[in-house]
């Protein structure tokens, strides 16, 4: 009997004291009983608002249809069409602020919206488990198009592009593919095998990927223009933002980059069966409330810290971040820290970092954010104890890349300037992603990495016609 409408089937999850001890996946999954019966709350609506609200326009009324039916290889197959990576999608894109937030069993009925994430990623994986894939025929081509990075924005791209029948090489600076979604994202929110699986999928539909391939260093720009009939750029924006206080020089101090990266990528949580150390104390602050912050902060709880304080200048209710993280870590122990800022950070004679100095805010009229403004309240300074401290507030565009290619017009805020269609200054040559937007998401990436596509092919189709 199908049940419209309803409360959301709850998801069950591994148990807090068990998972602060390990980076496996925190949600457990949904059964088939209980995807059937989530996807079967659907009222189907004629408009479909969440596919409006999807960057990539999946179409996915009828997945959830197909899922309500019981027909897992096809709600995929409907999926995969419009999404390189459901599997990793499902996991890490902020439903809530997009398909699922305009669902209206969220908004006018009882309950919550559809999980539209979890029914994504159960599919993904139940078709990774079964071996069913997307096929599809290439009319091969003879035109070569060449991608700078490996992260969302790219596969998207190369999927595409295969589909359009062209020759597609990734260029990897990394010793893995996947971008920030090897590095970035910890395996407790999106394991890595779900990641590995999804990466394989492009060299079977023939794109080659070519690792420890630093574009601007071990192969000139300039080259790849010349022996390519396009290029995308994909290189994300990999580079930290620091505060630019004292002290921020101290040992026990990283950016959140580093700090994931070892952890993630370098898997410094398994040290000694890996090479890559990391020091993390028993009092660890992370400055911010992205979901940045929440991954290092539940890093650093679960390689060992017994006080992970996340330390925001405004207050929950306006945190970035999004609210299945946040709950997350707040279940984990990990504290919230409202209305503080840095002033500086403070070391001993070691050099080492033992406290750091916060002023406490207020908060006044929104600013362009539409956020209140965060206003510092004089004279209300206060030391904390810490031994760690990460600073999660930001990422800019990869300085190397952008440094080798002076030619690539930049915006003032260093991101790649483009336009509507993403194509820059130079002639057949793309960007998207986070080179582009800056901090964004990965299914705003994928977008980009489609719509590129369609540019490239359009230009490569002109090229030829003149």
């Amino acid at each position: 009997m199908i049940q419209i409408g309803g409360t959301r089937i709850p998801m069950q999850e591994q148990k807090v004291q068990e998972r602060i001890k390990n980076f496996y996946s925190v949600p457990l999954g949904y059964t088939e009983k209980e995807v059937v019966a989530e996807a079967q709350r659907c009222i189907l609506c004629k408009d479909a608002p969440c596919e409006k609200f999807c960057p990539v326009n999946m179409k996915i009324r009828d997945m959830i249809r197909k899922v309500a039916e019981r027909d897992f290889k096809q709600a995929f197959l409907i999926a995969k069409e419009d999404n390189a990576i459901p599997a990793i999608a499902g996991r890490v894109c902020p439903q809530e602020n997009q398909c699922e937030g305009v669902c209206p069993l969220g908004i006018g009925f009882t309950g919550n919206g559809i999980n539209i994430g979890k029914l994504e990623a159960f599919i993904a994986d139940w078709a990774m488990e079964n071996g069913i894939k997307e096929k599809f025929y290439v009319k091969e081509r003879a035109e070569k198009v060449a991608l700078i990075g490996s992260g969302p924005a790219s596969i998207s791209c190369a999927v595409d592009l295969r589909k359009f029948g062209y020759k597609v090489t990734i260029y990897e600076a990394l010793h893995k593919a996947g971008g920030v979604l090897q590095y970035g994202i910890p395996a407790f929110r999106l394991p890595k095998d779900i990641v590995e699986y999804e990466l394989s999928y492009l060299t079977e539909i023939g794109v080659e990927i070519k690792l420890n391939n630093v574009v601007g260093q071990n192969i000139k720009f300039q080259k790849l223009n010349q022996e390519y009939d396009a290029i995308f750029i994909g290189t994300g924006a990999g580079a930290p933002l620091f505060m630019g206080i004292e002290g921020e020089k101290l040992k026990g101090l990283y950016s959140a980059n580093e700090f994931l990266i070892r952890t993630n990528l370098m898997k410094a949580y398994k040290f000694p069966e890996y090479d890559t150390p990391i020091v993390c104390g028993n009092k660890v602050g992370v400055i911010g409330a992205g979901n940045v912050t929440m991954d290092s902060a539940r890093c650093a709880k679960r390689l060992g810290a017994k006080n992970v304080q996340i330390l925001y200048r405004r207050t929950k209710k306006e945190a970035p971040a999004r609210d299945e993280e946040i709950q997350h870590a707040l279940e984990e122990g990990i504290i919230l820290k409202e209305l503080v800022n840095p002033t500086r950070i403070l070391g001993n004679d070691m050099g080492w970092v033992n406290g750091i100095e916060l002023i406490k805010m207020k908060l006044g009229k929104p600013d362009k954010s539409g956020r209140p403004r965060p206003i510092p309240i004089q004279g209300s300074e206060f030391i904390m104890e810490v031994d760690t401290v990460v600073e999660a507030i930001g990422t800019k565009p990869n300085r190397l890349f952008l440094t080798k290619t002076p030619e690539l017009e930049t915006t003032d805020w260093g991101t790649i300037k483009v336009d509507k269609n993403l194509m820059t200054n130079i002639k057949g040559v793309t960007a998207g992603g986070d080179a582009m937007r800056g901090n964004a998401t990965v299914i705003l990436a994928l977008g980009d990495g489609r719509k590129a596509a369609k540019t490239v092919h359009k230009y490569i189709l002109m090229k030829n016609s003149t």
